[in-house]
């Protein structure tokens, strides 16, 4: 291997890590804490799967590959998420969405993002690849069913964790939500505590949103 593959693969963009979607190999190494060559020596023994580009030598590898190599190496996925917590809130409820986005907003190891209907849910789960989606059921596009299916189907978003939480829901809804790919529900009106708890438990987060948690 030359020095100017070696270089030319090293080369980043300056691109936030944690929303990155194709990687070099010198990008992957850096995720990985692992040398370059490492990384190298693992895409051409088939450990690592990916891509070349065309016309060149220099080796990519996408988000969804670089994910399952970290996951079955035991790799720490901290430097692929990013240090804060990314949280989509979907609702069509300004007052709730106020409450959620005041209440979140105290605890700086979250990132907040809003959308209030499905349409924009699926743009931003993209873009903003969430950590938690806080979902209401009734959207005026689409329901909760539906979204959960979207992320679910996505396989950048196999470490999403969705809470749906909704008034209006029946226990077979509920039951539908959750064979749909919903992780956790809570029915408004909600306790905050009750929130908290919900949202802590499926980030692995202890904490959240209390006094404690400067903003």
């Amino acid at each position: 291997m030359s020095n100017k593959e070696l270089n030319g693969e090293s080369e980043s963009t300056g691109e936030d890590l944690s929303r990155k979607r194709i990687f070099t190999t010198g990008e992957a190494a850096a995720v990985c804490k692992v040398s370059q060559q490492t990384i190298i020596r693992c895409f051409d023994a088939g450990r690592l799967q990916g891509f070349r580009v065309p016309g060149s030598k220099f080796r990519r590898i996408p988000r969804e590959e670089l994910l399952r190599f970290m996951k079955a190496n035991n790799i720490p996925l901290a430097a692929l998420e990013g240090g804060k917590r990314r949280i989509l809130i979907v609702d069509d409820d300004p007052a709730i969405v106020d409450v959620y986005v005041d209440l979140l907003s105290r605890d700086s190891r979250l990132e907040l993002k809003t959308a209030s209907n499905g349409y924009d849910a699926g743009m931003f789960t993209e873009q903003f690849r969430p950590h938690l989606v806080i979902l209401d059921y009734l959207l005026p596009d689409i329901n909760g069913n539906h979204v959960c299916k979207r992320i679910r189907e996505n396989s950048a978003l196999a470490g999403a964790k969705v809470l749906c939480v909704s008034g209006v829901v029946r226990q077979e809804e509920i039951d539908t939500l959750m064979a749909a790919g919903a992780n956790a529900f809570l029915r408004k009106p909600f306790a905050i505590d009750d929130l908290c708890k919900k949202i802590g438990d499926l980030l692995e987060m202890e904490g959240v949103a209390s006094p404690d948690q400067p903003a």
